[in-house]
């Protein structure tokens, strides 16, 4: 893990640390933020909400994902956390939080609330998408605590593990508009192979200048038993990707 700046394994069963580095480190999380994202969703929306995105979706950050989704389109919910969590779309972020919390700030403070409630209290975050933004940082720890408590829901699991996705929504006049997209887990797509006797289900993987590149991964050993990965600030993609294999 020498190109890591943090990274952990952890055995979900028996709540067992296996290896750690800089766990309790506060770190940018890029994308991982959005597992918080989907789990506050999952606890306070309704699936079937419909969505009608606002001025929020209009992101011009360079190099920010986005699903495409402009001002008065309707999707629902769930439609959004799919783009959310396969695509890591930042529009879709950004509607699903103004449709639960009002606005981007009322949502952050659903997300630090969730945050201390499941006890990652070395957490604060700002935004629902993790671009870089001042005071937007958590732990490997917590990121542990939080995807840890996201697999509690069958939807969450089920999407994590989905190698692409299609859907229709609306636009503004009501005409129908399609989605589709893979997931940006090089596990799922087949880039990487997981090792001898693991299975990956699934994760997040997340990307910033700040942030570096992050991953969070669920995986189980034959016996069915879940594992939680993570892997904070690696310097490349690659790399990072062959360090979670050493990981695992």
């Amino acid at each position: 893990m020498t190109d890591a700046t943090a990274a952990a394994l952890f055995d979900v069963n028996k709540a067992n640390i296996i290896y750690s580095k800089n766990i309790h480190e506060r770190l940018a999380p890029a994308s991982l933020t959005k597992v918080l994202t989907a789990l506050v969703a999952l606890e306070e929306g309704n699936l079937e909400d419909v969505i009608t995105a606002g001025k929020e979706v209009n992101i011009t950050e360079s190099g920010a994902t986005l699903c495409g989704l402009k001002e008065g389109d309707t999707l629902t919910l769930n439609q959004a956390l799919h783009a959310l969590l396969i695509h890591s779309a930042n529009d879709a972020a950004n509607a699903i939080a103004v449709h639960l919390g009002g606005s981007l700030e009322g949502f952050s403070n659903m997300m630090n609330e969730k945050a201390k409630e499941i006890g990652a209290t070395n957490s604060h975050f700002v935004n629902p998408h993790g671009l870089t933004a001042d005071e937007h940082y958590t732990t490997v720890y917590d990121l542990y605590l939080i995807f840890n408590k996201a697999i509690e829901y069958e939807l969450f699991r089920e999407i994590i593990h989905m190698e692409n996705y299609s859907t229709i929504y609306q636009d503004k006049s009501g005409n129908e508009k399609e989605m589709k997209f893979k997931t940006t887990n090089l596990f799922l797509r087949g880039n990487y192979d997981s090792p001898n006797k693991v299975t990956v289900i699934g994760g997040k993987t997340g990307t910033t200048n700040a942030a570096g590149n992050c991953l969070i991964i669920l995986s189980k050993d034959t016996a069915g038993n879940p594992y939680i990965s993570v892997i904070l600030r690696s310097k490349e993609r690659q790399l990072m990707y062959e360090q979670m294999i050493d990981l695992l």
